[in-house]
């Protein structure tokens, strides 16, 4: 009889150290004991419960996991993708780091970000190291893989003045993230991804990505970045610029070429959720060089 794979707990998150919207988390620990916890923050117009198969995966390997549901995405509060600041993030980037510190029971931890939630886990992880083991990054959004023509940037910014909420469409779609039709169509129906960016997100996460470029050599944790080097949304060219300028004394470079932008929803995933668990494992009983 085969055991019954581990099954995730959702919470909403309300009581913040920062005031705020509530928020929620989204948990996997493994039946015995815990060698590593990591905490999880996912993309743009995404939410936590959609890693409970790579969270899954890393329970049957000693990793207990908590992906946190940033505000304005899945079910937390506040407007869809929108913030008046992108540091709003990084506060509830700190509530994660809170849910971590509860249950971490001395295993140690580590960040790890996708796409827009990669930007996050880099800011984050730059401006408080706290006592992460390790930053593992998944095709993180430090640029677009189009060039965004200079009009539409110029509009943007005009709307991120005076109509900030103004959301434009995306135009993302499951066949940009994976090759797996299972996933495509998976992402495609679910009523908690959203079509639009707004107007301050965009030019936010602009401002983000140049300081998040700026400011990589002051980031000193061991960190892993997978890449799937056929994606059609984030540049692959900004984000190995960030790597090669990350102060890190200690860090990998995974471009996986011909995947998309979702590496740990294509048919490899696998793989790729056992190359970060690898990490993890490695680098649980090294102090980081920031601590």
């Amino acid at each position: 009889m085969t055991e019954s794979p581990a099954q995730i707990e959702s919470e909403k998150v309300t009581d913040r150290a920062v005031p705020g919207p509530a928020l929620y988390a989204h948990s996997i620990f493994p039946k015995e004991k815990m060698t590593a916890i990591v905490g999880i923050i996912h993309g743009y117009a995404d939410h936590g419960a959609r890693y409970a198969h790579v969270m899954r995966s890393w329970a049957e390997r000693g990793i207990g996991s908590i992906a946190i549901t940033m505000r304005g995405h899945g079910l937390a509060d506040g407007p869809r993708g929108y913030c008046s600041r992108f540091d709003e993030y990084l506060d509830d980037a700190s509530e994660l780091a809170r849910k971590i510190d509860d249950r971490a029971s001395g295993a140690p931890a580590f960040l790890m970000g996708h796409s827009f939630g990669g930007l996050v886990a880099a800011m984050s992880a730059i401006e408080n190291p706290r006592s992460w083991r390790g930053l593992v990054l998944s095709n993180p959004f430090f640029g677009l893989a189009l060039q965004v023509p200079a009009a539409k940037v110029f509009a943007g910014k005009i709307a991120s003045r005076w109509i900030p909420k103004l959301g434009l469409p995306t135009g993302l779609a499951g066949k940009d993230l994976s090759h797996d039709p299972a996933k495509v169509k998976e992402y495609d129906a679910d009523p908690l991804v959203f079509p639009n960016a707004t107007a301050r997100w965009f030019t936010e996460t602009q401002r983000a990505q140049a300081q998040a470029i700026a400011r990589a050599s002051e980031l000193a944790l061991p960190l892993y970045a997978v890449f799937g080097m056929a994606d059609p949304i984030a540049s692959p060219t900004a984000a190995r610029a960030f790597f090669d300028a990350a102060g890190s004394p200690d860090k990998t470079w995974d471009g996986r070429e011909g995947l998309f932008h979702e590496t740990l929803n294509e048919p490899e995933w696998p793989s790729i959720a056992n190359a970060i668990a690898d990490f993890m494992i490695l680098h649980r009983q090294e102090k980081s060089s920031a601590s």
